[in-house]
């Protein structure tokens, strides 16, 4: 599914419904966040708001799977949030190393498994009412307590052995086993006195009543499903309020329709899904008042093999077919795809070729396997591979499986995506030089067949936090569903004890260099099963008005994205084109914060820093 719904980034491409994206390792110690994926659907125009009001409006072409904070992991649904509920730490815009959020500072025990964060004095709800300890407290300990809660974030806390709150300014978490990610909980804090009479976290959207009472830079004031989410600035938001008094994500199934509202000025920003095609890119370089930026990506696009739809408790559901839980088989179809043509004929330059499950932009963490383990481009060998494995040609030169039916496999695509559709061709033709068939099954809403496992194969994408534990923790056997009717945090359901085990060791990894090795080594078993094949690594490749918006922050500040940062950053700092004066940038607001971050006590572990990781969310 696919950053960032689920069918979408973090899995972030945008697509997927499943747990957003990922943690990040700091430089002494670590350093985790997540990603998370997004759609949206048309808004209100901008001649709606008041003619004095600034408003900006960002185009989308995914719609919001839920406002609440406990079940959101579109792309689209998590950067509402991030906007609308702090963190305990943030991510510098700079180069994403960790910085004070909600909490000024933390420190931890000798032994690595007592954390203590300071929670800020100047911050407050919308309503009114103090941000306390205690709103953060009660946060993590629903999520501990309610599987409904843990939904979308439940592997941040799954470590925690109990949060306390001994005063408002004072944030306890006491850990079974040390955990590296203890400053990058990409978890939105909720204000208790909102959420407590809440009844069921798995139902509860929080999309009725508006204004949503938040603490972040905007807040929430309207939504229409399939259409848009308005957001009012935030005057009160400690770090300074945002310049623009609105902000409208606003949704388009079609995204040529996206990009003509631009042109037309009708929105003042277009992502894509989540990015411009090359053709899109092109027809906007050079146009008056528009500026394009291409940036390297966050989020890899990969097709993902269902390995047999599974629960918790053992029950098997869903109808993949059988003949993909041969390794084998799996590695054939792969050998079978030319990556290199799909850069150039499909994505026409604009991403770079996969290899590991983590993108090169965070280098740290960026593997690719060896020359004797790539599974390059071979159809010979791939055919060998399933003569080997029983399926075999039949007279008509079509593969057969045990039962003497013809190989044909459902692959499931994004109807918003166009290059989901073009890929799928290339595959189509590809596997029919193999003997196997192919139908391209193109929704609206992938979400659905995804989670029933109805399904063979499907084009995968998550955008990557700079900490890579989030998006790891989609294949882990805890991260299934607890029974079929259950949503579960699975990306693929992928269930394998020495994944398992590996990924267990790098999240209790804090010093770096060990952790990034870990982690790599968690990437190549990965690759190994060939559940996960990525096929590229997109660029962030997007467009704005400039007669809207005089300036904006990219993340990172060098050849960064500007939609679906690790942060609020970009719709932050956003200055209005007619502005008496520019903001400036706001890295050396944020830069000037960072003295609040602790030096961690005890094992001479200093975690002012986070490492960048390599690793975005799907949908």
């Amino acid at each position: 599914m696919s950053t960032p719904d689920r069918h979408a980034s973090r899995r972030s491409l945008p697509r997927r419904p499943w747990p957003r994206l990922l943690a990040l390792a700091g430089t002494g110690a670590l350093l985790l966040t997540t990603v998370l994926a997004t759609p949206l659907g048309p808004a209100p125009q901008q001649a709606q708001a008041a003619e004095k009001d600034k408003v900006l409006t960002v185009a989308v072409a995914q719609s919001v799977d839920s406002l609440s904070p406990f079940l959101a992991t579109r792309l689209v649904s998590t950067s509402v949030l991030r906007l609308t509920y702090q963190y305990l730490t943030d991510y510098d815009p700079g180069d994403a190393h960790a910085i004070p959020g909600l909490a000024t500072q933390w420190k931890t025990s000798a032994d690595k498994l007592t954390w203590t964060y300071t929670i800020r004095t100047d911050a407050t709800w919308s309503d009114g009412q103090r941000v306390t300890a205690r709103d953060a407290a009660w946060t993590f300990r629903t999520m501990m307590t309610d599987q409904g809660a843990a939904t979308a974030n439940g592997s941040f806390v799954g470590n925690f052995r109990s949060v306390t709150a001994p005063s408002p300014t004072e944030l306890v978490v006491e850990l079974k086993k040390p955990q590296a990610t203890m400053v990058a909980l990409d978890v939105p804090i909720v204000p208790e006195h909102i959420w407590k009479g809440v009844k069921d976290f798995s139902k509860f959207t929080n999309d009725k009543a508006f204004p949503i009472v938040g603490d972040g830079p905007f807040i929430v004031t309207g939504y229409k499903p399939d259409s848009y989410v308005r957001l009012k600035a935030n005057k009160g938001f400690w770090r300074g309020a945002p310049k623009f008094d609105e902000l409208v994500f606003r949704y388009y199934k079609d995204q040529d329709a996206a990009v003509a509202a631009l042109r037309k000025g009708e929105v003042s920003f277009v992502a894509g899904s989540p990015s411009l095609t090359p053709a899109q890119a092109a027809s906007l370089k050079g146009q008056r008042n528009i500026r394009v930026n291409d940036a390297p990506g966050r989020r890899f696009y990969a097709l993902a093999v269902n390995p047999g739809a599974r629960a918790k408790n053992g029950e098997t559901f869903g109808d993949g077919d059988p003949s993909l839980l041969d390794e084998r088989v799996r590695h054939a179809l792969f050998m079978a795809v030319d990556r290199k043509a799909l850069i150039d004929k499909v994505f026409q330059g604009y991403a770079v070729q996969g290899e590991g499950y983590i993108p090169p932009r965070f280098s740290s963490y960026f593997w690719k396997p060896s020359a004797s383990q790539e599974l390059g481009h071979d159809p010979a060998k791939a055919g060998a591979l399933l003569d080997q494995a029983g399926y075999r040609k039949n007279a008509a030169g079509q593969r057969v499986g045990k039962d003497g039916k013809p190989l044909t496999y459902r692959v499931l695509c994004h109807a918003t995506d166009p290059n989901d559709k073009a890929v799928g061709q290339y595959l189509k033709e590809w596997w029919a030089e193999l003997g196997i068939g192919m139908t391209l099954d193109c929704q609206d809403n992938v979400t659905d067949p995804w989670l029933a496992g109805t399904y063979d194969l499907a084009f995968d994408g998550w955008s990557v936090n700079p900490d890579p534990d989030y998006v790891l923790s989609l294949h882990t056997c805890a991260a299934l569903p607890a029974t079929p009717k259950e949503i579960g945090a699975t990306d693929n359901f992928i269930c394998d004890k020495t994944y398992d085990a590996l990924y267990a060791k790098q999240l209790a990894e804090y010093d770096p260099a060990k952790r990034a090795a870990l982690v790599k080594q968690a990437e190549s078993r990965l690759y190994d099963l060939g559940y996960m094949n990525v096929l590229a690594y997109p660029n962030a490749v997007e467009a704005y008005r400039t007669d809207q918006i005089r300036s904006i922050e990219t993340m990172p500040k060098a050849a960064g994205n500007l939609y679906g940062q690790d942060g609020y950053w970009s719709w932050w700092s956003a200055v209005p084109a007619n502005s008496a004066s520019p903001r400036g940038s706001s890295t050396g607001i944020v830069v000037a914060i960072v003295a609040g971050v602790v030096v961690l006590a005890g094992a001479g572990l200093f975690l002012a820093r986070r490492r960048h990781a390599t690793a975005d969310d799907r949908e």
